[in-house]
């Protein structure tokens, strides 16, 4: 385990009074959402082998901290306290950690933030396509700094899955999801989910609230 995640246990634990978030810090949650939630977790460790199933974008305002999300109502504004107490940890802390752009990206946040809002009111992408011009929370993250790096992807494509790793078969949730909605499964296709931006080499992770399940404390051992 590396020097950084122990300071950020230490942090997590001692709380987050001196931690700062900035515009355009990433908040990736272990939401909690049941078997959907559990089929993206299990397909793609995150940080430290963190379950992460969703993610949001900090929006600094007047008002405070905001976070835009694609969620099943679309692409919405959320405050930053209801983003958090979604889900907890046993220690009643909230199950988020926070990514932020390296420095060597960091001119691209104003207008991924920019682009970011101006997709507020867009419809969800319930079938994860990501040139359906509807948008997912993993994909909203991409298309903005997408947009803001000229057209020039920042986090990385990968073909998708909806196989549960362990038995070889498709996840029954994700089965009857797609039969219901008369479409098949983009079993493949390209897409992206918090798991794997939270892995990318263009980002760090700056802040714990909280313990996501699954994080990697110590050689081999797993606290939550």
């Amino acid at each position: 385990m590396n020097i950084n995640i122990i300071l950020l246990i230490i942090q997590a634990l001692i709380g987050s009074q001196t931690f700062t978030l900035q515009n355009g810090d990433l908040l990736f949650q272990d939401s909690d959402c049941g078997e959907f939630c559990d089929a993206i977790e299990k397909v793609t460790e995150g940080y430290e082998g963190a379950n992460l199933s969703h993610i949001g974008m900090v929006i600094l305002s007047k008002d405070g901290p905001q976070v835009i999300e694609a969620t099943t109502k679309g692409v919405v504004m959320t405050d930053l306290k209801r983003f958090l107490s979604r889900s907890n940890d046993k220690n009643g802390d909230s199950k988020v950690i926070v990514g932020r752009v390296n420095k060597t990206h960091s001119e691209l946040i104003p207008d991924a933030v920019q682009y970011a809002q101006s997709l507020l009111g867009k419809r969800y992408d319930h079938v994860f396509d990501i040139k359906n011009n509807t948008y997912y929370c993993s994909e909203l993250v991409y298309e903005s700094f997408k947009y803001a790096n000229g057209g020039k992807e920042l986090f990385q494509l990968y073909p998708m899955t909806f196989i549960d790793p362990e038995t070889k078969e498709t996840f029954k949730i994700w089965s009857n999801y797609y039969n219901e909605l008369g479409k098949s499964i983009p079993e493949g296709k390209l897409g992206l989910n918090p798991g794997g931006i939270s892995l990318s080499s263009k980002i760090r992770i700056v802040h714990m609230y909280g313990m996501p399940s699954g994080m990697i404390c110590s050689n081999n051992t797993i606290k939550y």
